[in-house]
């Protein structure tokens, strides 16, 4: 025999594996041992059919909880006259699929090859989750994400690289991939959030350990836990649809399927679509308790980001409602998301006086006061949001109550400043306009008030400022199931100058006067316990109002994103407003609750009552 004759009988012989078992096929990690290898003599049981293959499970499971017994085999044509209960003898090529670079992969099984057919009729059993093979991690991800899923810097370590070791008792993602395959039953699920237009559904088994669990039987993000036991219910397999309709803690009929991964998240293809059994009550949430005591010792402040409201947007008398019947008026209200009189039409106009005057008509028309509103124009396109919508912050306020102390309008460009008293240069005035941070991004909005109805005859003006804030946005964002450890939070080193340079601000107000009263409200973009509002809390020396109001952690949230509640509008005061008044807060979660459909605006509203007696 020639030494090339010999060469290529050995490349032979490690390209074709004679693995017998499909433990040995996916392997202790997230990518398999045999990757790109050929093997043979694969004997399993087919335990689900699908549209462009099938899933077997191992007729020889090993005792590691590390390895998953079943597998997805890839081929549309293949096994035409299998069907679930058979036994069969299987070959192919093992490879890792993914359809983005930013997803974990996937190990199946191609190009396959029927050796034989051995039995059929074979009883197929799914495993129960929390029963047959343990409840999910709930905190952590993964090993490589250091303890903490938020943590920055982002991208440090990929699955796809450092293919650690599975580790399914301790970590969400290790867990979720050593049932990769495997037919599944969850018992009593609850839906987490809405569902996406598609119908794929976020739950969790409401018999499994959980945390985070709020009052709606939802998953609220907390510090350094994003809730990894969650799980999406994703395509049936038989061609049905789920439903698009499904609410924040409806309870789900017991769901039977297959794990696996797609689309930059674990799943379950269930059976059959998932069916509701039972929705939460009361449907909507009462309205506020907070109302204005009209004067400076009851101020109410509102929060709402209205996503997108244009002089042709038709939300305009819904949103009305929220602010009349569930907000109850408040006396100030910080607006996100106003666009300008034409919205997303890309031309020259950039004027919302328009848009706000419809908006304070419909609140007008629905019982509600007679609003001034406040806001300054961006430079074309230069404040980032739908094209053309020239996107901004603004204020609604009642005159009858509140004013601008000594207004003095600034421009587009204009960069406002503190000045002794402490005043404002502008007013109001946005902050440093022109700095690289606000780069396709709004500026946040100062102002300086003055409270006309005083609560004694004192001559002092009372007076407080506002910063009415929208960061930039987490676009760009990887998936919290994806490849990258800790996963990119898209946005955040914008989001971390923004809050440098509003922070350092709101300082100065704070220096010229220790016991100025302050309030920063708006769309943060981001949470409590990521780096940019910690250094914001930490530069300004502001409140969480939050943690001032005593709210508790798993009600604090606005918005809905993936399998978590969360909250990503934000109210920060000063020690001179935290201390004064026990000052009270609320978070109305008039469109996080309802289905898809009913929503109104992708936030929730958010209302405080606050002492601003000087």
């Amino acid at each position: 025999m020639t030494t090339l004759t010999c060469f290529l009988a050995l490349a032979t012989s490690f390209a074709v594996s004679s693995a017998t078992t499909i433990a040995e096929i996916n392997g202790p990690r997230f990518l398999s041992p045999l990757k790109d290898q050929t093997v043979s003599n694969v004997s399993a049981i087919i335990t689900a059919r699908g549209p462009d293959g099938l899933w077997i499970r191992s007729i020889y499971p090993d005792r590691d909880e590390r390895t998953s017994e079943s597998l997805y085999v890839y081929g549309s044509k293949f096994g035409a006259n299998l069907t679930v209960g058979d036994s069969i003898v299987i070959g192919g090529k093992i490879l890792e699929y993914r359809s983005s670079k930013d997803y974990i992969y996937l190990t199946e099984l191609s190009s396959p090859v029927l050796s034989k057919k051995v039995s059929s009729g074979n009883k197929v059993q799914p495993l129960v989750i929390g029963k047959d093979t343990r409840d999910p991690p709930n905190e952590q991800y993964s090993s490589l994400d250091g303890g903490d899923v938020f943590a920055v810097p982002n991208n440090v370590s990929q699955i796809s690289v450092a293919n650690p070791e599975l580790q399914p008792k301790k970590y969400g993602l290790d867990f979720w991939e050593s049932l990769s395959g495997e037919l599944v039953t969850v018992k009593k699920p609850v839906a987490l959030t809405k569902p996406n237009s598609y119908g794929d559904t976020w739950v969790a088994g409401s018999n499994w350990k959980v945390s985070g669990r709020n009052d709606r039987d939802g998953l609220t993000i907390t510090d350094k836990d994003a809730n990894p036991e969650a799980i999406i219910i994703g395509t049936p397999l038989d061609g049905t649809k789920n439903p698009t309709n499904t609410r924040m803690g409806d309870s789900v009929e017991e769901i039977t399927g297959i794990v696996t991964y797609a689309f930059g998240y674990y799943r379950i293809l269930p059976s059959t679509a998932i069916k509701v059994t039972k929705s939460q009550k009361p449907a909507l949430p009462n309205p506020t308790k907070l109302e204005s005591g009209g004067k400076c010792d009851g101020i109410t402040v509102g929060a709402y980001n209205v996503e997108n409201l244009a002089a042709t947007s038709s939300h305009h008398g819904a949103i009305a409602e929220h602010i009349v019947k569930y907000m109850k008026s408040p006396d100030i209200i910080f607006m996100q998301e106003i666009q300008d009189d034409n919205g997303a039409t890309n031309d020259a106009v950039v004027s919302a006086n328009l848009t706000l005057s419809t908006l304070t008509a419909a609140i007008s028309a629905a019982g509600g006061p007679n609003y001034t509103f406040a806001d300054i124009d961006p430079v074309d396109d230069q404040d980032g949001g739908q094209p053309g919508g020239n996107i901004r912050v603004a204020y609604l306020y009642k005159p009858s109550l509140i004013r601008l102390y000594k207004p003095n309008p600034g421009g587009s460009l204009d960069a406002n400043e503190v000045l002794d008293g402490p005043t404002l240069k502008y007013n109001p005035g946005r902050i440093d306009p022109t700095n690289e941070a606000w780069t396709a991004s709004r500026k946040p909005l100062v102002a300086q008030w003055e409270v006309i109805n005083k609560k004694s005859d004192s001559k002092k003006v009372d007076t407080f400022f506002t910063v009415n804030v929208h960061f930039g946005s987490k676009g760009g964002s990887s998936s919290i199931m994806g490849d990258a450890r800790p996963p990119v939070n898209g946005g955040v080193a914008d989001r971390l100058a923004q809050a440098q340079l509003t922070a350092n601000f709101v300082k100065n107000i704070l220096s010229k006067d220790k016991d100025a009263k302050v309030i920063t409200a708006g769309d943060f973009n981001e949470f409590t316990f990521v780096e940019p509002l910690e250094q914001y809390v930490k530069i300004s020396g502001l409140k969480d109002l939050d943690a001032v109001a005593s709210i508790d952690k798993l009600e604090r949230y606005t918005y809905l994103f993936d399998m978590n509640a969360q909250e990503l509008d934000h109210m920060f005061v000063s020690n001179a407003v935290a201390k004064d008044g026990s000052p009270k807060y609320e978070h109305i979660h008039i469109n996080t609750w309802p289905e898809y459909a009913a929503q109104v605006s992708d936030h929730d509203p958010s209302v405080a009552r606050l002492d601003l007696c000087v």
